[in-house]
């Protein structure tokens, strides 16, 4: 398997200074994802829950619903330099019956750790079209257990710790007990590993839950969140135009600015539970 982190020599200069030291980097290696043996994209990622990767990837672009929907998924031989698979090749079967992914889901080039949408094909292949609508979804959660989420999902990072180069996601219940994080180089990819994990543990839809990311809330993410059914994204940063947009659309609640003891409410206000947030 892939390493988490590499070590890589740095010069250290300050004001006292320079000297040479190790550094830890968060690895980033390229995973091809098939369905079928068929190549369906390649995206930039942190080697790691590389199934959970494929399977919340494959959710959120709405090849699969479920779980019962995927036979197995495998590496494929992918020999390095050294001869050695470099286990970035990961095969998906869809189970009998299951339509293969249309063309709207292809990726005419390679997506980076920062991009989730721009290799589409086409632009119109990123309307939602999901199963598990969160509009409907009771979800109620209290204004105090929101603003304890940042610091669960921050001691959570292992990784960042080592490296500070990571994004993060992870997903909470209504009580805020922290079910799953999952951290990469790529914030979409964290946001994929954390909902196929979901999806892997039959929990979609996330009826009832909260996504949690570690830095802006955009388009993509919302998306993503959506196609899972899960009724609130909060972040610790800034939401775009069109993320406020799309969650309205789809009934969810989304949270930006979650720093310290505040946050920015802008939309589905009504699944905050304490009466000073109107």
């Amino acid at each position: 398997m892939g390493r988490v982190t590499v070590r890589r020599p740095v010069l250290k200069i300050t004001a006292d200074g320079s000297r040479s030291r190790p550094d830890t980097l968060a690895a980033e290696e390229p995973l091809e994802i098939r369905v079928n043996g068929k190549p369906l994209s390649v995206t930039m990622r942190t080697p790691g829950h590389d199934v959970e990767l494929a399977h919340g990837f494959l959710l959120t672009e709405g090849v699969i619903g479920d779980r019962e929907e995927l036979a197995s998924a495998r590496y494929c031989d992918s020999p390095g330099p050294d001869g050695r698979n470099t286990y970035n090749v990961l095969d998906i079967a869809l189970a009998p019956g299951v339509a293969p992914p249309d063309a709207s889901v292809e990726r005419n080039f390679y997506t980076t750790s920062s991009c989730g949408v721009c290799g589409k094909a086409a632009l119109d292949s990123v309307k939602l079209r999901t199963r598990h609508s969160p509009a409907t979804d009771p979800l109620s959660v209290t204004a105090e257990t929101v603003i304890g989420f940042p610091e669960q999902l921050r001691a959570a990072q292992r990784v960042f710790d080592s490296t500070g180069g990571l994004h993060a996601a992870g997903l909470f219940d209504a009580d805020g007990g922290l079910l799953v994080v999952r951290e990469d180089v790529g914030r979409h990819n964290a946001v994929d590993k954390a909902l196929g994990w979901a999806l892997l543990e039959r929990r979609v839809p996330l009826t009832g839950c909260v996504l949690m990311v570690s830095g802006r809330a955009s388009f993509e993410l919302v998306q993503k969140a959506a196609m899972a059914g899960v009724p609130m994204l909060t972040a610790v940063s800034a939401p775009s135009s069109l993320a406020v947009d799309l969650a309205e659309e789809q009934g969810m609640t989304l949270i930006g600015f979650l720093r310290g003891s505040s946050m920015n409410v802008y939309t589905g206000a009504e699944r905050i539970s304490t009466p000073e947030i109107t």
